[in-house]
């Protein structure tokens, strides 16, 4: 029962609750596999769906996965290498030039909470950096992130030395003024307009 309660405590963005009842599951000896699937990713799953359905709007979306987050830093210290990077690697940034990351942590915590490790490299992040930030950690792929049209070719540039370094790692990209059509003509291996969409996205270019 309790499993469904932290369910629910992330669908009701109580931080607080989630917190209180991931560490007595996990001082019950409940599996950690089981409070991570089916009480914190699931909850995120539904809260990606009813975004897509139009039901749940970003402020929101951002205290669930705030609460799904709370609970997972309680998971962490307990998670095995096998259990916490089984499902991929993630590395994301802001491009350089740009500062905004409202939507960049949405993603970061929205993948967190899919079971994907992630790298947040921040704002005004470098193409050098970001490749860096792949080898170090042989990132599955990297999410770029922009919200000025301005700091769009900084993408390009990036995907560009990511490619050049000859790293197996996948490249996507998003933010309000990126499209389906940049992405392509940049050569990204995927975009989307929504954190949830994100995450899907991701899930498919690693097999997860």
């Amino acid at each position: 029962m309790a499993i469904k309660d932290i369910y629910e405590g992330v669908l009701a963005f109580q931080v607080d609750k989630v917190k209180e009842l991931t560490r007595t599951e996990l001082e019950a000896g409940t599996d950690i596999q089981t409070i991570l699937n089916d009480g914190l990713i699931g909850a995120m799953d539904e809260v990606g769906q009813k975004f897509s359905e139009g039901s749940l709007f970003v402020p929101e979306m951002l205290m669930a996965a705030q609460a799904m987050k709370a609970g997972l830093e309680i998971l962490k210290p307990h998670l095995t290498e096998e259990v916490s990077h089984s499902k991929g690697t993630v590395v994301i940034g802001t491009v350089k030039g740009d500062l905004h990351d409202i939507g960049k942590n949405l993603v970061a915590m929205m993948m967190e909470g899919a079971g994907l490790s992630v790298v947040d490299l921040g704002v005004d992040v470098d193409a050098e950096k970001f490749v860096e930030a792949a080898k170090e950690n042989n990132a599955h792929v990297v999410a770029l992130s922009a919200l000025l049209t301005t700091t769009m070719p900084a993408m390009d540039t990036t995907i560009k030395a990511i490619k050049e370094a000859g790293l197996d790692t996948k490249s996507i990209v998003g933010g309000a003024p990126v499209t389906e059509a940049f992405a392509n003509q940049i050569g990204a291996d995927g975009h989307s307009d929504d954190a949830p969409g994100a995450v899907e996205l991701v899930r498919r270019l690693v097999g997860a």
